[in-house]
């Protein structure tokens, strides 16, 4: 599918500047160009892409640092080190050599960048999540339609560098679960993200794993620097901004990861996010206008 960018022209009054931007269709498709991306001889490389709803991608990694901008529905991203959950609007740098693994909800749609390290020597070296700015999702959207070729000491160029510095200077939104290094808090982390509706106490999973209350209570907060009651809550609200983002109702999505009434779940949604849950997603057009 080719989408056309229009650039307003007014001030010229009859012409216009169009670049296509070749989409790749399915998690295959996707990792196979992306292979072919790694070896290509300019420092940052572009593509878009689109996953069909509930597709995952293998656990993988990447010799180049990787961000991922939302363009439509949400993604999941799982790390070694944290869940994290992207809406659109929203994007996830990814270090060179991370081992991740994606899963779509709904049909997503995103823009990728491949950067090489020494390009980025201040870039954060742990996974990072931010809200885009007008012009970085503007730049994205150009990058995408770069041939892999680019002239670097032109226009292409200059917007490469550019986009590295609106990406550098996005503040951080903190939309992800930590996952401790402890093998047994990864089990029972694990299975807090598999049904995020259950309501096992502390108590229960201290029980279940042979570990006294008091000394998984600390190890807990030891290694996530949060309490278990406070990582769940997360965990649910990623939850939910994944099934939201997917086109499900408020009142099914509060239920379903455990609370007792929508009010109760978007209280504490607006209190998170600081706003309510269907203001807080916005979507991109398939058409963006550069004034």
């Amino acid at each position: 599918m080719n989408i056309n960018v229009r650039v307003d022209t007014a001030a010229t009054g009859n012409t216009s500047f169009e670049r296509v931007c070749h989409k790749r269709r399915g998690a295959q498709a996707a990792a196979t160009y992306a292979g072919h991306l790694q070896t290509q001889k300019r420092p940052v490389v572009a593509m878009a892409a689109t996953y069909t709803s509930e597709s995952m991608s293998t656990r993988h990694a990447h010799r180049r640092g990787q961000f991922i901008l939302q363009t439509a529905g949400v993604t999941s991203m799982m790390t070694e080190r944290g869940n994290f959950v992207i809406p659109p609007g929203h994007g996830l740098w990814i270090p060179a050599g991370v081992v991740h693994q994606s899963r779509a909800w709904a049909d997503v749609e995103i823009q990728t960048i491949y950067v090489e390290p020494d390009q980025i020597p201040h870039y954060p070296a742990a996974c990072r999540l931010i809200r885009a700015s007008q012009l970085l999702e503007a730049l994205m959207d150009e990058a995408v339609r770069m041939p892999v070729d680019y002239d670097e000491e032109g226009r292409d160029g200059r917007l490469v560098e550019l986009l590295l510095g609106e990406i550098g200077r996005m503040p951080e939104v903190l939309l992800h679960v930590p996952i401790p290094q402890d093998p047994r808090l990864a089990r029972i982390c694990e299975a807090v993200i598999a049904d995020t509706s259950s309501d096992r106490t502390l108590d229960d999973w201290a029980d279940r794993s042979g570990i006294s209350r008091r000394t998984l209570t600390r190890m807990f907060r030891r290694e996530t620097g949060q309490s278990f009651s406070a990582w769940r809550q997360r965990v649910r609200l990623l939850e939910a901004l994944a099934r939201l983002g997917a086109g499900e109702s408020v009142t099914n999505v509060a239920l379903d990861v455990g609370y007792d009434s929508p009010s109760a779940f978007t209280a504490m949604f607006r209190r998170e996010l600081g706003a309510a849950p269907r203001r807080y997603l916005r979507w991109a057009d398939t058409e963006v206008v550069l004034r």
